[in-house]
């Protein structure tokens, strides 16, 4: 069976010309200032790609509108809409980052009265600390490196209208910031971002995909993925190259040939793995898949069927 039998393969000629609007709801500035490094995106990817996908949720926000008000009658009282919550899945830099961050500027311009958040399961991690004490630091990305229950504690809280708080990572220092939470209260959307964002947790009673009424996953062969991980990592470098705080300035002293062959060693050795066994198998779980060419230019949208 073809892995993408229940999906609707959809060329850019054609996505583009599923919504029509005369021009970008953004400055070249304002994408330029949330784009991830080495990531590429355009105005004209804007106009294409996004803001059909952005009218798509619309129609997903409209319907769960509809269902929380049919419900209401049914059970003779009023019932309040939950907030719409978007989970954005993918690779090690395929670029879901800047998707996300795009995603949530355009849908705060399109809902201008609604409060959109977005938060990172890099905040879910468990700190350097308690991975080193199980010895998990090696297997950091991994299902197991994740507090998977304190992921679904939140999204639950935040379903039910509670205000909540959420652990920041830094790539800056490979870990939790302490005594450091991003506040989350009551948002209208909730869009969620990272590379278990599809995943499923040890307790079978709940999944994290149960509280997703839209997904997306950020598609590339591996090959391109693995070329813009090597990338990022060079350009990760050279931000570190004067910051003796920074986490990779430890990379800085290191022979280039030396911190290539390690980059391409932590590629094949943890993001390739974590890519084949954990993340890739949950992309048919996702409502969209947004394929990806060179130079990140989204070719083909797979939309599922049913």
């Amino acid at each position: 069976m073809n892995e993408f039998t229940n999906y609707d393969e959809i060329s850019r000629e054609k996505w583009q010309n599923l919504y029509k609007t005369s021009i970008a709801p953004l400055t070249k500035n304002e994408l330029e200032s949330i784009r991830s490094l080495n990531d590429e995106i355009s105005l004209q990817d804007v106009q294409d790609v996004y803001l059909p996908l952005v009218h798509l949720v619309r129609l997903y926000k409209k319907n769960l509108e509809d269902m929380s008000f049919s419900k209401g009658l049914f059970l003779q009282k009023i019932v309040k809409t939950p907030p719409l919550i978007i989970g954005i899945s993918g690779s090690v830099a395929v670029g879901k980052s800047t998707t996300a961050r795009l995603v949530q500027l355009l849908l705060s311009r399109a809902f201008k009265k609604l409060s959109v958040e977005l938060v990172t399961t890099d905040g879910f991690l468990f700190p350097n600390q308690v991975l080193e004490a199980r010895h998990l630091l090696d297997r950091k990305g991994f299902p197991e490196s994740y507090d998977m229950e304190r992921l679904l504690q939140f999204l639950y809280q935040i379903k039910n209208g509670e205000h909540c708080q959420v652990p920041i990572y830094s790539h800056e220092i490979y870990d939790i910031l302490p005594e450091q939470m991003q506040e989350i209260d009551n948002p209208d959307i909730l869009i969620v971002e990272g590379i278990n964002v599809l995943q499923s947790p040890q307790s079978q009673l709940i999944y994290v995909s149960d509280f997703y009424d839209f997904s997306i996953y950020v598609d590339a062969n591996e090959a391109i993925i693995e070329k813009w991980y090597l990338e990022r990592f060079d350009s990760l470098l050279k931000l570190a190259e004067s910051d003796e705080s920074n986490y990779y300035h430890q990379f800085t002293k290191l022979p280039y040939d030396e911190v290539v062959a390690l980059a391409r060693d932590t590629w094949a050795k943890v993001n390739r793995i974590n890519l084949k066994q954990y993340i890739e198998p949950t992309r048919n779980r996702a409502e969209i898949i947004l394929h990806k060419t060179d130079n990140h230019h989204v070719d083909k949208i797979y939309l599922k069927k049913f």
